[in-house]
């Protein structure tokens, strides 16, 4: 080099410059190649908004009629042990899952939502009852409760939500994580996925102690986690002083976001950022909050939907689609939590629609709808098979009727004769009929139910009754309105408004004729004098 270059020569200072230079920009270059790897694998992780529903909440939420596009994909809650069998899953421990499917008719809802798109995933756990990892210590029992669940419902996705009891029991941990994982390869080998989300409490210095180990225990036993869902709400005394509920959302955010990295780098997996991201989600309790002073408002749904968007969240969810609506004037005390209504005047605003705007779904969010049904096999009208009785014209139907009508259920919303369920013109209020969901292969005819003499007193026409009380009329139980004599219930069977009776629905009938002892029955009066 010397001869070509004559009195040029390489110091040993710069030697070592250049050697430092090409070490960084190597350096650079991995650099910039890692964040391009992160980006792409956090590109095809699906971005989600998913509401949760109270199945057992009263009043009933419409999952099956989505209000809007955000409310299509709806996480169902909650599955916890029957307290009478601790192996067996039920709803709220208030209904089996056959029960749920007679009184709640869920199988035909749950159809329903696929039917038209939609998405079901189900959460088990919640703070209010036992969730099924803690009651049931047989390994293989707890398996087949999770999967009777999952294969049931046909679904994709499923929510483990705890907190409580369920949290600080490191057998139920250890338990929970061995299922799971055991139930997540069983459907690998099937050809089916199972996407799992980890939900945990959180505050604003992101989840706690016992919430990092049960992710630890998780990732240890060898299950797929799409993510951990920090719910971000309740925050007592840990909340930020001063900051705003959004505020306190970002805060627990950005902790849990660096919790799961040392987690996963833990356990030996080195996650960029945007990729730890998409296995991050938020869940907020909407308007008033279980601790007095905690509002979550619309702006911080509108602040927190946008973060969620910059940030890449990799799910939004919201405690819960049953309350997202401004609370009635009855409502008296707003800083009371409801299960129907958020605490704060909405206007014609949704939370759902709000928040749903802070997520876009990737290719692999494609993918899980169409790993569910969209529509069901047709099933004949027949009325041997039929779950209820085929529509007919000449037939007159009370508020509350079911029937079958190609292939499908509808319930009356008021007194009709000759309105064709399915017809294609009629929109809103202006069709008598709601539909309930597909009829489904297995379905078998409900029997008409007649309560049994004795269920409550004969109605009579000369005595006189009043609010509240309860008589049996061709079958049925009827409640009085107001005061009444000479008053027929046959007027009530027709629809009527003016009636002085309401008719019972099959539910209620169900729960008198189960505990007659503690039916209200229908006291005769001596007429006004």
């Amino acid at each position: 080099m010397s001869e070509r270059f004559p009195g040029r020569k390489l110091s040993v200072v710069r030697l070592g410059a250049l050697v430092a230079a090409v070490a960084a920009a190597a350096a650079g270059g991995v650099i910039a190649w890692g964040n391009f790897e992160d980006v792409r694998a956090a590109e095809a992780i699906p971005s989600v908004f998913s509401g949760y529903v109270d199945v057992t909440a009263t009043p009933r939420y419409d999952f099956e009629a989505p209000a809007s596009k955000e409310a299509e994909k709806v996480v169902l809650s909650f599955i916890v042990a029957d307290p009478k069998d601790p192996c067996s899953p039920s709803w709220g421990a208030a209904y089996s899952l056959a029960d749920a499917a007679n009184s709640l008719d869920l199988d035909r809802r749950v159809a329903r939502l696929q039917q038209l798109g939609g998405s079901v995933a189900v959460s088990f756990g919640g703070l209010a009852n036992r969730e099924l990892a803690v009651t049931c210590t047989d390994p293989a029992k707890l398996k087949t409760a999770y999967r009777a669940v999952v294969d049931r419902y046909n679904v994709s996705s499923i929510d483990l939500d705890v907190e409580g009891e369920a949290l600080s029991d490191a057998a139920a941990l250890e338990r929970r994580s061995a299922a799971i994982a055991a139930l997540q390869k069983d459907r690998q080998r099937d050809g089916k996925g199972l996407s799992v989300w980890l939900t945990l409490p959180a505050d604003p210095n992101g989840l706690t102690t016992a919430g990092g180990d049960a992710v630890r225990r998780m990732i240890t036993a060898g299950v797929d986690l799409a993510g951990v869902n920090a719910m971000t709400m309740d925050y007592g005394g840990s909340k930020l002083p001063g900051r705003s509920m959004y505020e306190n959302a970002v805060s627990a955010a950005e902790a849990t976001h660096r919790q799961l990295t040392d987690l996963y780098r833990g356990a030996g997996s080195e996650l960029g950022s945007g990729t730890v991201w998409r296995k991050v989600g938020l869940t907020p309790m909407i308007g008033q909050n279980d601790i007095p002073g905690e509002i979550f408002t619309l702006k911080d749904a509108q602040e927190l939907s946008a973060y969620a968007s910059k940030q890449g969240i990799g799910r939004l969810s919201m405690w819960s689609l049953n309350r997202d609506r401004t609370c009635s004037q009855n409502f008296p005390d707003l800083t009371k939590v409801s299960d129907g209504c958020s605490g704060v005047d909405q206007g014609s605003s949704s939370f759902a629609t709000i928040l749903g705007a802070g997520v876009t779904a990737g290719p692999s969010a494609a993918a899980e709808t169409a790993a569910q049904p969209t529509s069901v096999p047709a099933v004949s009208d027949n009325p041997s098979t039929s779950p209820y009785p085929v529509w007919s014209e000449a037939t007159a139907y009370s508020a509350g009727d079911r029937i079958v009508w190609h292939s499908n259920v509808y319930e009356a919303k008021w007194w009709t004769r000759a309105d064709t369920p399915d017809d294609p013109v009629l929109q809103g209020t202006a069709t008598p009929w709601r539909i309930i969901g597909p009829v489904l292969a297995g379905d078998k005819p409900t029997p008409r139910l007649t309560a049994p003499a004795g269920t409550a007193p004969a109605w009579q026409p000369a005595k006189v009754y009043r609010k509240g009380d309860r008589v049996l009329f061709e079958g049925r139980v009827f409640e009085a309105k107001w005061w009444t004599q000479t008053d027929s219930p046959e007027a009530a069977l027709q629809g009527s408004a003016e009636s002085p009776w309401s008719k019972l629905r099959d539910e209620e009938m169900l729960k008198i004729m189960a505990t007659p002892t503690a039916a209200p029955t229908a006291t005769a009066s001596a007429p006004a004098r």
